[in-house]
């Protein structure tokens, strides 16, 4: 029986299938899309056989090999890195069922879903091995880089054999003295006489940099054209960006003379162990492609525009962050719950015989509580990043102009919050697993201590928490004299009209009115941190408001769905619905109550210091640590 032949058992510790269809047909409407012309041959059932396929490959095959990739991670014995066999092989089937081509478009052979059905399958194998999904992840957004901003003729040469999956992509920005300021990269890209260049340079941090997965490595690399003078250009002005291949094409598109990237040395991770992370070295002399000093390297767009036309991969790679960070949260969340509906140990509060048998630990309103709270975070935070990616086909391919421009506003308001909330709040749901899970939680043989070190990455890479912050806060929220907010704020009120209309005067229209009041606190904070006397105090403090603003729109989307679990009730014939169905929709509004009850309220002393002010950690000097 071939994998899309073979049926899926339920149910899931890796992600919430319920969940997912909840949140693409019920809530964001996914069916929608097929109106379009893009997607006008789609409908549910393509969508969710697709997304059955992921499920499968995903557990039969990228799950079984999470333990095995962090306990044996990839080795470098000074000129090639090795990884398991099982990676390869995993990484094989997601090619050969044709994973990597599920959002490109039918001229390459792909499958042209919407970009957030692809992503909800796409969370299925980051929640399964975060790491073996890296590399095709990787290949995925370096495809749709090239597809976007190459040329015709470079478009035909090395997307092809990405999709097939002979040949993997990276991404190459970070450099060892430079780190997240890209304005200090100093790789040096020296125009040849075949108008190709010559690269000569170093490039840290770089997932995926180099294995035996593939035929061959296509690296995207930042790098600054000297002048006729010899000078770059100081700052990002100068940036461009290139194709360095790890091999060379033959005549007939293959592999062949090896290019000038080596392998310095792996960085050896806390966790995300099974992607190798590398320090390349691009023109040092240790192999010399036609007899000539460099790495060949072909230019990408127009020069200087680097930077513009790496963000394409950038801002994509932050929605995957936002979703792997998600998924890993979800995945320790269930094992949490697993555990704890399986776990006898204590009695109910009220009993004093000994001679009772103990009752599972989710019996335990304490547990419960540290469960919901994970709940609340993992559920709210894959409804965040798959509206995020439901605004990328919005944007995209909405009928209506103003549709698409909004659309696009709120994608560049959100995506620092898609890379950052579900970063914090989904790796202290990580945090809450193992608490559930006490003593047995902390050792290696339960798998929620590996998805706590894998997610602790993702505050990190892709722009780190305070980057990300100072983004949001710094430029996000002033463009086109912050329009975005305003669309933002108009989505939010059609909200609270909604559900006060639909559930009347109700807890639920009050926790509307609850989100409205702290709505207009915002505004009147953000009026204070844009006074151009209080840049510098207001930037100082870019972190709180990125956290609170994060609260305060994962909040909104709570009560969204809140209202879609009343509706489905309601239309359903409330208790005399199917009891899975029920315990379902009831389960939904005790997160959102939990999110909007508990979680909420967190934002206040956070929107206190923002109206001060406050200088604390700006006026604090080296000195007096």
């Amino acid at each position: 029986m071939s994998v899309a032949d073979s049926p899926i058992e339920v149910p899931s510790k890796i992600l919430s299938r319920r969940d997912i269809d909840f949140l693409l047909y019920e809530w964001l409407d996914a069916e929608e899309l097929n109106s379009r012309s893009l997607f006008a041959d789609h409908n549910r059932e393509t969508f969710d056989a697709v997304l059955d396929l992921s499920e499968l490959v995903a557990r039969e095959h990228f799950y079984p090999i999470n333990k095995l990739l962090d306990e044996h991670e990839p080795e470098f014995d000074g000129t090639a890195v090795r990884t398991p066999s099982e990676l390869k092989e995993a990484l094989g089937v997601f090619a050969e069922t044709g994973m990597l081509l599920a959002g490109q478009p039918e001229d390459l052979g792909g499958m042209q879903l919407p970009y957030v059905v692809e992503k909800a399958c796409s969370a299925y194998f980051s929640a399964a091995s975060v790491a073996a999904s890296g590399y095709a992840m990787l290949t995925i957004g370096n495809v749709n880089l090239l597809r976007a901003h190459a040329s015709t003729e470079q478009i035909a040469t090395w997307v092809p054999p990405m999709l097939a999956g002979r040949f993997f992509g990276t991404m190459c920005l970070s450099e060892p003295q430079a780190g997240s300021s890209l304005a200090d990269v100093a790789t040096r890209a020296e125009p040849a006489r075949d108008g190709s260049y010559r690269l000569f340079g170093n490039k840290m941090w770089i997932s995926g940099g180099d294995h035996d997965l593939a035929e061959n490595i296509v690296h995207l690399v930042l790098a600054k054209i000297p002048g006729d003078d010899g000078r770059t250009i100081p700052g990002v002005k100068g940036i461009s960006l290139f194709i360095v291949p790890k091999f060379l094409l033959d005549d007939k598109g293959n592999p062949g003379e090896r290019n000038d990237v080596a392998v310095a040395g792996l960085n050896h991770k806390m966790g995300f162990r099974g992607t190798t992370n590398c320090l390349l070295n691009f023109g040092e002399g240790t192999h010399r492609p036609g007899g000539q000093e460099g790495a060949v390297g072909y230019l990408v767009g127009e020069p200087h525009r680097g930077l513009a036309i790496m963000f394409h991969m950038m801002n994509e790679a932050r929605i995957g962050v936002g979703i792997g960070a998600v998924t890993l949260g979800y995945t320790g969340y269930l094992h949490a719950l697993d555990y704890a509906r399986n776990r006898p140990q204590g009695r109910p509060l009220g009993s004093r015989d000994p001679a009772e048998p103990p009752i599972p630990i989710v019996g335990h309103a304490d547990v419960r509580r540290m469960l919901l709270a994970q709940k609340s975070y993992v559920e709210g935070g894959l409804a965040l990043t798959l509206w995020c990616a439901r605004l990328v086909d919005d944007a995209a391919t909405a009928a209506d102009p103003a549709e698409r421009a909004d659309a696009a506003r709120l994608l560049d308001l959100l995506t620092p919050v898609a890379k950052s909330w579900p970063s914090q709040w989904c790796l202290a749901a990580n945090d809450l697993a193992i608490q559930v899970m006490g003593g047995y939680g902390y050792t290696r043989d339960y798998n929620v201590e590996q998805f706590y070190r894998d997610n602790r990455l993702n505050p990190i890479h892709e722009g780190t928490h305070g980057i990300q912050a100072l983004d949001l806060l710094g430029r996000k929220v002033r463009l086109e004299g912050g329009l975005a907010l305003q669309v933002l704020a108009q989505r939010i009120a059609a909200t609270i009209a909604r559900t006060a209309e639909f559930a009347g005067d109700s807890e639920w229209s009050r926790y509307g009115t609850a989100l409205a009041g702290w709505g207009k606190r915002f505004q009147a904070s953000l009026v204070r941190l844009q006074d151009g006397a209080n840049v510098e105090r207001g930037l100082a403090n870019a972190s709180v408001f990125l956290e609170a603003f994060g609260h305060y729109v994962v909040a909104w989307q709570w009560l969204d769905q809140a209202r879609c679990a009343l509706a489905a009730i309601a239309l359903g014939g409330g208790v005399e619905m199917p009891a899975g169905e029920f315990a379902f929709y009831n389960g939904k509004l005790q997160a959102a109550r939990y999110f909007l009850r508990w979680e909420l309220p967190r934002i206040g002393p956070m929107l206190d210091l923002l109206d001060e002010l406050d200088a604390t950690a700006l006026e604090m000097r080296d000195e007096w640590f």
